[in-house]
């Protein structure tokens, strides 16, 4: 018999990774980004410490320089995250709005509108090629040749995700509300070409403080909700309004530790 007290944890997902239906949806879902590049940049999470020094460690045990490109960079969460640890950085998108919301930051990050699967760099001109909630937009298959040139003797490319940490059933609730569609298996692993080997996974769990209207205003950052039409969008936000404030009795506008589960994927050129 069920403890309605102690409900039991619901499955992580049944993905093993975002479903699109079609390759013309995944593309429009891509493009719904272009214009969301601050709210994107205030509202979804940073990268922990504790996963930064996973994916910089390699780099310190084989001397290796420290240039990184990120691919995907959107607003450059990761980008200046990597900057501060004292990397040079080049953030590649296909959105100029995005990058111009990185460059806000400063003059330190230097920037190149591009696809990920054919950036025009010059080859091994990286140490570390980091992707950030992206992997998953990108053909798989070029861009995995594509890193695999831009990769240095020694470089490792770095696949990251921040996920809602849906084994929590009040955050799986939440993600199913906001229809959060980046959320995978626990047995996920990223498609990649044959150029590049697994050499280290690391998963890591903590908490984004967030005040409850920032918690509502996250699903306007997420595709289905960008591209929803206006009723659906309104009746989206309604729904977290009340989840948060009325079923689970937050006050409104205090600060709710919001769970994640960063999944993080390092990979080396297939031999080196």
């Amino acid at each position: 018999m069920s403890d309605p007290l102690h409900p039991p944890i619901p499955p992580i997902s049944a993905r093993d990774e975002p479903r699109f239906g079609s390759a013309e949806r995944k593309s429009a879902l891509a493009g719904a980004f272009a214009d969301q590049g601050e709210d994107y940049d205030r509202l979804r999470p940073g990268y922990p410490a504790g996963v930064l020094d996973v994916m910089l460690a390699p780099l310190a045990e084989t001397r290796q320089q420290r240039r990184a490109i990120d691919l995907g960079a959107g607003t450059g969460k990761l980008s200046w995250a990597l900057a501060e640890r004292g990397l040079a950085v080049t953030a590649v998108d296909t959105s100029a709005a995005m990058l111009e919301t990185a460059r806000r930051r400063g003059p330190d990050l230097v920037t190149r509108v591009a696809p990920a699967e054919s950036t025009g760099l010059p080859a091994a001109s990286a140490d570390l090629v980091t992707v950030a909630q992206a992997w998953h937009w990108f053909d798989a298959e070029a861009a995995s040749a594509e890193v695999a040139r831009l990769l240095a003797p020694g470089g490792v490319l770095a696949l990251v995700w921040n996920m809602l940490d849906v084994t929590i059933p009040w955050v799986h609730r939440l993600s199913r509300i906001m229809h959060a569609g980046d959320v995978h298996r626990e047995d996920f692993a990223p498609t990649v070409g044959p150029e590049l080997e697994l050499v280290a996974r690391d998963v890591h769990g903590w908490e984004d403080p967030m005040p409850t209207p920032d918690v509502i205003d996250l699903a306007r950052t997420r595709s289905y909700v960008i591209t929803a039409p206006e009723e659906r969008r309104a009746r989206v936000l309604a729904n977290l309004d009340w989840y948060l404030h009325d079923h689970l009795g937050h006050a409104r506008g205090t600060t709710v530790g919001v769970p994640y589960r960063t999944d993080l994927f390092l990979y080396r050129v297939a031999g080196s």
